[in-house]
């Protein structure tokens, strides 16, 4: 659920509070998160109902997805984990009035079809956002997920947290975009066969970056979930 947005830099607004991330408060990893890591590889790239995303269709997310990357069985002990550390009681999926919600999809990026892009995810759908990287052996470093923040005219770095009352940055920005320099890399979790990664879906963050070319075993790919949160 990326909020693209483009604006010339020298006319952003710091408008985003700033808050450090921080492991075990607004972000959480957990290695070795999937008991068969392989077959829930193996079974997801075999699949054929793909849905195309950019460059290929008209689409703010990039790739190709599909549904039910995990089953109900896989994803239950995930979200019993989740609610410990984070705090809450329980995880649910809203039903967006428009669209669709690509909670609990896996995805495949290859390194020609996406950049970094920070957004935050629309906190009207869900509070929590994760990934499970299921690529067995990623190439290179630099390939998982990171949170960034504003950088400001004049080369300060500005705010990383989209503000009480707004949905998304571009009600923060109250423009439609900004460009990809506007971001500055703050924090990365790196990309480990495996390993979930949390965060909450108000910060902004991004793929690092994708890798990958030609065949879909090749390019980065990962389950990706978004959860409103029952206190």
């Amino acid at each position: 659920m990326v909020m693209e947005l483009r604006q010339p830099v020298s006319a952003v607004r710091d408008v985003l509070p700033y808050r450090k991330p921080k492991r075990g408060r607004d972000f959480w990893v957990k290695d070795d998160v999937l008991p068969d890591p392989l077959g829930v590889y193996e079974r997801n790239l075999a699949r054929e109902d793909w849905t195309q995303g950019a460059p290929w269709r008209r689409e703010i997310w990039p790739g190709i997805r599909a549904p039910h990357a995990l089953t109900p069985e896989e994803l239950a002990p995930v979200e019993r984990w989740i609610c410990e550390q984070a705090g809450v009681r329980a995880l649910k999926q809203e039903a967006p009035a428009q669209g669709s919600l690509s909670h609990n999809h896996v995805q495949v990026v290859g390194e020609m079809e996406s950049t970094a892009k920070p957004h935050v995810d629309s906190l009207a759908l869900c509070d929590f956002a994760a990934v499970i990287y299921l690529h067995p052996k990623p190439p290179r470093a630099h390939v998982g997920t990171s949170f960034y923040r504003l950088r400001l005219p004049g080369g300060g770095l500005g705010g990383n947290v989209c503000p009480p009352g707004c949905v998304n940055l571009t009600q923060a920005f109250g423009v439609t975009k900004l460009p990809a320099n506007a971001w500055s890399q703050d924090v990365e979790v790196e990309n480990v066969f495996n390993r979930l990664v949390v965060y909450r879906a108000d910060f902004v963050h991004s793929a690092t970056a994708y890798f990958g070319q030609g065949d879909r075993r090749n390019k980065r790919a990962t389950a990706l979930f978004f959860w409103k949160a029952v206190r």
